[in-house]
C-alpha cells in the first residue's frame, strides 16, 4: 500500500492519493495552525476510517445473512486527551440502520465486523482507545 501527499497551498492544505486508485482527498490543519477548512483534518480521518472499516465488514455480513438494509449511517463521537499529542482515548459509534433486519443477526454482525475484521479499530484498540458501539434499527 502506497500513497502520496502534495502540499496544495501556502497554508497547511494537502491533497492525498492512493496508488490503488484515481481518487483525491483534501486534508487541512485547524485554524489555530493555519488550516484554512479545505479538507478533513486528519484526526476526523481517522474516525472515518473507523466507521467505514467497520461498515465495509458489517454489511458483507448482513448481504450473506440475507439482511435487507435500506440504509445505514454510522455516527462516531470521540475523546481526546488535553495533552499533546492529543490522542483518543475513547471512541463511541452508533450504527444506524433502515431496513428488514434482525436484530440478533445485526448485533452478531457488528460484533465480529468491529472487533475481529477491522483493522482500523484492532490498531486503535493496541494503542489504549476504548471503542464501543450501539445498533439502532428503525
Amino acid at each position: 500500500m502506497k500513497v502520496e501527499l502534495n502540499r496544495v497551498n501556502d497554508a497547511v492544505h494537502f491533497e492525498a492519493a492512493s496508488s490503488f486508485s484515481d481518487i483525491k482527498v483534501h486534508i487541512d490543519g485547524s485554524p489555530e495552525i493555519g488550516g484554512e477548512g479545505l479538507g478533513a483534518r486528519p484526526m476526523e480521518l481517522v474516525l472515518m476510517a473507523l466507521a467505514s472499516c467497520s461498515s465495509l465488514d458489517l454489511i458483507s455480513i448482513l448481504k450473506k445473512q440475507r439482511q435487507v438494509i435500506e440504509d445505514l449511517k454510522v455516527v462516531v463521537e470521540a475523546q481526546r486527551k488535553d495533552a499533546i499529542p492529543a490522542v483518543f482515548t475513547s471512541i463511541h459509534m452508533i450504527f444506524k440502520f433502515k431496513g428488514n433486519l434482525d436484530l440478533q443477526k445485526v448485533e452478531k454482525a457488528a460484533e465480529l465486523a468491529v472487533k475481529k475484521y477491522c483493522s482500523v479499530h484492532d490498531m486503535l484498540a493496541a494503542g489504549g482507545v476504548d471503542i464501543t458501539y450501539a445498533i439502532e434499527i428503525n
